[in-house]
């Protein structure tokens, strides 16, 4: 039986999922509070990890241990690394990668991670083409395209930071659990998609952008995530 882990880093990011959701159970576990039930009729757990990249791996763990999830959905919000994408739009990933591991004294490619021969998470493809058809359904006039999804822990809130991310890594969306939710995800052998609406530009306008923005924007992606589960 499918069963889908669903991971907000915040609360804001699942407190519509979990307002539609039927719950039977809840466990604690390191700190998380996971809820257990279903959500058009599809058996889900959702999570708020945290933020930050050792609480979004700790979390995917959780769910594929104590939960045994098939498939994998992280939701939430991103600064923009792709002048296509503005404020309100939102990301779905092709794949993701961490863009603060440099190991390359020793040959390896900036972010890429040693011993595991990939430089990149790759998203699930069925996944992640449900998720853009999902978001033409549900959210109207909200541009949705699918690109990369690069993660650090740190706020992304210099352009000089960020055209670094652009250049180097060919990031179009820059947050802080994405990748490590993939690399969890990609150890566990479980298929993954990250949706990210775009909250800033991830320049010196996002300490402003980003509180003005977050709910609004967390909300279009809730609404696509439960969408989503009706097709998968």
């Amino acid at each position: 039986m499918e069963k889908f882990g669903i991971i907000g880093a915040m609360e804001l990011e699942i407190e519509t999922l979990k307002k539609q959701m039927l719950l039977r159970n809840t466990v604690q576990k390191a700190g998380m509070e996971f809820f257990e039930g279903s959500l058009n009729g599809t058996e889900v757990v959702i999570v708020r990890c945290g933020i930050g990249k050792v609480n979004a791996a700790l979390c995917v763990q959780i769910l594929a241990d104590l939960f045994r999830v098939t498939h994998i959905i992280n939701t939430g919000v991103a600064g923009s690394l792709n002048a296509s994408l503005d404020i309100g739009d939102i990301l779905i990933s092709k794949d993701a990668l961490h863009h603060d591991v440099d190991v390359t004294i020793f040959g390896y490619a900036p972010g890429e991670v040693p011993q595991l021969h990939t430089l990149s998470f790759a998203a699930d493809e069925r996944m992640a083409s449900q998720a853009v058809s999902s978001c033409e359904k549900v959210n109207a006039g909200i541009h949705a395209m699918i690109g990369r999804v690069v993660s650090g822990d740190q706020f992304i809130s210099n352009k000089e930071v960020k055209d670094r991310l652009i250049s180097q890594f060919h990031g179009d969306c820059a947050e802080m659990e994405g990748a490590a939710i993939a690399h969890a995800a990609y150890l566990n052998k479980i298929p993954f998609v990250i949706i990210r609406a775009i909250s800033d530009k991830a320049d010196e306008s996002a300490e402003m952008d980003y509180p003005t923005f977050e709910r609004e924007t967390a909300k279009h992606s809730a609404n696509l995530v439960a969408d989503m589960l009706k097709y998968l």
